[in-house]
């Protein structure tokens, strides 16, 4: 399960980024130092878990001093989302029947010349 949801830290604001940064990066160099100790740790995918989510912040606040993503993620709500296009429908030939098949297969045969 994630530890916050990428919707969730682009609508934090900066302030509220910055403070969860802090405490995530202090929660992984705990487990760091629980792993480098050799003790036993509860959760070893929280390790993963924890950088993934360091990234996703950094990624947004990166995003947003570069202009990439708008400041407020109400804008992105307020999209209408598009339908699925349909593919546009082939022009399929019409099946043939057995019947039909054997009398084509038939005048083809006697088209050609032995």
């Amino acid at each position: 399960m994630a530890i916050i949801r990428f919707r969730e830290i682009v609508a934090m604001s900066s302030e509220d980024r910055a403070k969860k940064l802090v405490d995530l990066r202090v929660e992984l160099a705990r487990i760091r130092t629980m792993i480098n100790a050799g003790g036993a740790v509860e959760n070893p995918t929280r390790v993963r878990e924890l950088r993934k989510t360091i990234a996703q912040i950094l990624t947004v606040d990166n995003e947003k001093k570069l202009g990439i993503r708008q400041p407020t993620s109400e804008e992105a709500e307020a999209k209408p989302k598009k339908k699925a296009e349909k593919a546009p429908e082939k022009a399929l030939a019409p099946k043939k029947t057995a019947a039909k098949k054997l009398s084509a297969k038939k005048e083809t045969e006697e088209k050609t010349p032995q």
